[in-house]
């Protein structure tokens, strides 16, 4: 039975290895996209939070609710976009979360208290951002191997360009048309996610021998070269066989030369030839089965149990932290500015410098990591501990030269670190490929805590002290304590390996010491022994 096929533009990408290209660059493309319309627009809307408090009057601390809510959501239903792109598929997900984005942001325009946006930018776009966001970062990926990061890098400064025109754009644009005509703009330009979604075509890896099984299969007309396919699979089907049952037999050490179970199993042999040249399906499951023995049962897509892998449970710990240091300075840093003695209408550019330092610092730190020969973990870390660094200067510098050197040095190491933090979940040093899908998810929902509690946090410290740059002493709080988080990975990793190197040694001795054939001295001992300790010997002596 043939079975139905997808059509090419829609159905999967198929390739014998990881492409590093390929359909990979429109899904890259896609990523940009979604970058804009999630972080982007997410970073940008600190432009409104003077609008907001004067619309609604609320406080700082509460008005900051709305962009905490929004980013807790994110994070936090990752194991739901995780499980619904394993039902439904990464396609369908992702123009759903554009939609229910698009949706939340407009319905916000015409909301009547604060509260209200709460549930339309705070659950809905919320929810959106997650469904749009996740799905693509898991399938790029896959699409790449030796090119991830620098690939990844460069999709996600989709950020970063919208930070640098949205944050200028929009502040006159509220002038001419009002803060709530430009979130209807905003929504409208979300939308455009559901059109690039449909990019996002599924990768298979298949090995060589099973795609060309499959083609065979398929064209009937070629009943000679299928015939010549199927004696060769059975052929080969045979000789595993065979293979089996002499390491069986060789193994067993009852002392059995192998004979009999050769000669038990040349009937099923021929049995299994024949039923193989009898139903072509059988030799494919066959192949199917053999080529991915290697590879292992894939992961599901959401595994909590991952938790006990100390290495995770630390990067999941740093993830959590540094999370705290990722949207208070591009929320606050306007009003920081007006504080400090910047001019109102040359504040909201602080947000471009941030932006345009950011771009730099995501290729940067792509071309670096795809060129270090020590472990990327160690280069992530050094970012993470000068970013710490400027968090705190933030709070002391003054005038426009040095909020501006603080928010380009901020820029550009929140731009090595946003870039990789997610992605370095797929090497080795971490989880690694395979795993990544089922890690993810729950490092995503760890995060969303961080998220829910930083912006609020950096309010009540605002609305307390009458200093906003009291918000940036937690930030650098939370980062200094992920660097510590993330030089345990390292050291976690190095334990765990060491552990099981060890295990492996002792297990290979112990294997080695009970297939060790006996020497000459201590057969005749064993032989001596036999004869001295047997009844029947004992009883003729006496």
């Amino acid at each position: 039975m043939k079975t139905p096929r997808v059509p090419g533009c829609l159905g999967p990408n198929v390739y014998p290895a990881v492409p590093d290209g390929g359909w990979g660059w429109a899904v890259a493309m896609t990523f940009f996209i979604v970058e804009v319309n999630t972080y982007g627009v997410l970073k940008t809307l600190g432009v409104f939070l003077q609008d907001l408090m004067e619309e609604f009057q609320e406080s700082n601390s509460r008005v900051s609710w709305v962009i905490s809510i929004s980013a807790f959501i994110f994070a936090f239903t990752a194991p739901v976009a995780s499980l619904l792109s394993n039902r439904f598929g990464y396609r369908l997900v992702v123009m759903m979360g554009g939609f229910l984005m698009s949706l939340g942001m407009i319905c916000s325009a015409f909301t009547s208290s604060i509260y209200q946006m709460y549930v339309t930018i705070g659950i809905i776009s919320g929810f959106g951002f997650c469904l749009s966001f996740l799905p693509t970062v898991t399938i790029l990926a896959q699409y790449f191997s030796r090119r991830r990061a620098l690939v990844t890098a460069i999709a996600s400064s989709g950020e970063s360009f919208a930070i640098f025109a949205f944050a200028p754009a929009f502040s006159r644009l509220k002038q001419a048309i009002g803060w709530r005509c430009c979130l209807v703009v905003l929504g409208a330009m979300q939308a455009s996610v559901v059109v690039f979604g449909i990019l996002l075509r599924p990768i298979s890896i298949e090995p060589e021998l099973v795609r060309e099984v499959r083609d065979s299969d398929s064209m009937s007309d070629s009943d000679s070269e299928s015939a010549s396919l199927k004696q060769q699979s059975a052929y080969e089907l045979e000789n595993e066989q065979t293979r089996t049952s002499l390491s069986s037999a060789v193994s067993s050490g009852s002392g059995d030369s192998g004979v009999t179970s050769l000669s038990s199993s040349d009937q099923d042999l021929r049995d299994n030839a024949e039923e193989a040249s009898l139903s072509p399906s059988l030799v494919q499951k066959d192949l199917e089965e053999r080529a991915g023995a290697g590879a292992g049962t894939p992961p599901s897509l959401l595994d909590f149990s991952m938790l006990k892998d100390a290495a995770f449970l630390w990067y999941c710990l740093f993830g959590l932290l540094a999370t705290l240091g990722f949207f208070a300075p591009q929320l606050y840093i306007i009003e920081l500015s007006k504080s400090r003695g910047v001019a109102p209408s040359v504040a909201p550019n602080m947000l471009s410098v941030m932006a345009v330092a950011e771009i730099v610092g995501r290729f940067s730190i792509g071309v670096v990591m795809n060129r270090v020969s020590c472990r990327k973990t160690r280069v992530l870390l050094g970012c993470v501990v000068v970013m710490a660094m400027v968090l705190l200067a933030f709070a002391v510098v003054w005038e426009f030269w040095g909020l501006a050197v603080c928010c380009a040095l901020y820029g550009f190491f929140m731009g090595t670190v946003g870039s990789t933090h997610i992605p370095l979940l797929a090497e080795d040093e971490v989880v690694g490929i395979s795993r990544m899908p089922a890690c993810v998810g729950v490092y995503v929902f760890i995060q969303s805590f961080a998220g829910l509690a930083g912006p609020p946090l950096g309010g009540v410290l605002v609305d307390v002290t009458k200093n906003y740059g009291a918000a940036f002493y937690s930030c650098a709080a939370g980062m200094g304590l992920s660097a510590v988080c993330l030089a345990l990975v390292g050291v976690a990793k190095s334990g765990l390996c060491h552990r099981t190197s060890g295990r492996e040694n002792k297990e290979e001795e112990q294997v080695s010491q009970d297939n060790k054939p006996l020497d000459f001295l201590e057969v005749d001992l064993v032989e001596v022994d036999l004869v001295e300790t047997s009844p029947v010997d004992q009883a003729e002596v006496v």
